[in-house]
Order: structure tokens, then sequence, then C-alpha cells
């Protein structure tokens, strides 16, 4: 049985509060690149996943562009480490077990909500910033096979660089995804996408 989310009217926005001011201790600043349009339904996000950090930044992003409800998939064992991320949007998966036709389900219930944003890093798993290769788990696609009504894709990629300053500066990109649902589909596109990323990167200074 999963874990589900619950948005605790003390602790969700506590939490939010504490995001901002993170990201304004932590980072010299923070640079938004991408153009995006609200179209007032659900949004399914998806992230690389670089850090412990990624959450806190999608929960900016969505602040910035979007003011859904946040909710995001962790694995069970960090949710159940993590208590607290259960009551700020966050629910279990459990890898290689019967719940995650469960997971599946309930993501997919969660995306029939235009007030909702559901995060997810399709991965699976922390990975390095300088890799830009991209194996995907095929829940994603599973999930959005489950989805009956329209939903709005959106990629982003996150990626830090200090240059000359004492704290890391964040770059995210993002671009709106309209293209095939399959999963070796969405991985090509993602890497596509965060290579361009990548080499904008590299012009900056």
């Amino acid at each position: 049985m999963i874990q589900k989310a619950k948005h605790h009217f003390l602790i969700d926005p506590f939490f939010r509060f504490y995001v901002i001011w993170k990201m304004k201790r932590a980072f010299y600043s923070v640079y938004f690149s991408g153009e995006i349009t609200d179209r007032k339904k659900p949004v399914l996000l998806i992230a690389n996943h670089i850090s412990w950090w990624d959450g806190i930044w999608a929960l900016y992003f969505n602040r910035r562009f979007f003011h859904r409800k946040f909710y995001f998939m962790m694995l069970e064992e960090q949710l159940r480490k993590n208590w607290f991320f259960s009551y700020t949007g966050g629910f279990s998966i459990r890898k290689k077990s019967r719940s995650v036709l469960e997971t599946i389900d309930y993501t997919a219930k969660l995306l029939s909500n235009r007030n909702n944003l559901v995060l997810l890093f399709p991965t699976g798993e922390i990975q390095s910033m300088h890799s830009n290769k991209f194996i995907f788990e095929k829940g994603v696609e599973k999930i959005l096979q489950k989805v009956k009504n329209e939903i709005q894709v959106v990629f982003m990629v996150n990626l830090v660089d200090y240059f000359s300053n004492s704290k890391p500066a964040l770059y995210t990109y993002f671009e709106e995804y309209s293209n095939g649902c399959t999963t070796p589909e969405m991985e090509k596109e993602f890497t596509r996408f965060y290579n361009r990323c990548v080499n904008i990167q590299k012009e900056k200074r």
C-alpha cells in the first residue's frame, strides 16, 4: 500500500516559506530560461535528478509559473526517512512490488485535476549533472496511458555553476513537451533538450 500525499495546514505553508528562505541563502541567483504558457491543465513536470535540492527547485519553479498544488513521487524508503515530505505533497513508490501499479493509478488520478502539478524524476535515481545519458523507467509511459484527460507536460533541466562567485547560481531551463508518450520517444527528446541546455550553459560567463 502506498503512502499518499497530504498538504498539512501548518507544515505545507511553512515548507513553502522555508524553500524561499533556503534558496536565497544558498544561491547567488536563480535564472529561468524558456517560454511556457499556463494552459490551465494538470501539469506533469519531468526533471533531471542531480541532488536533494531537486524537489525544492521544482517547488520554486511551480511557485513562479504555475501556482498549482504541488505533488512529487519519492522512493518509499526515502519518504519514510523524511516523513515530513508526505505533508508537503510527497507520495511513495516501492520499486519491484505490486504497489507500483497503485502508485501509477494514484499519479494518474492526481493528473486528472487541473489544479495539480506532479513532479517526476523518470530516471528513478540521482545521477551526475555531467551525465548526458538518460534511461527512463517505464512508469512515466504507463502513467500517461492511464490519464484520460489532457495534461501539460513540461521538461525541466537544472544546472549549477559558480563562475566568479562564492555561491553557486542555479540555471533552470524548461520547455513544453508535446510529442510521443512512449519511453524511447521521451528519453530521446529529454536528452536532446538536456544537451541543448548544456551547450547554452557553456557559453555563459
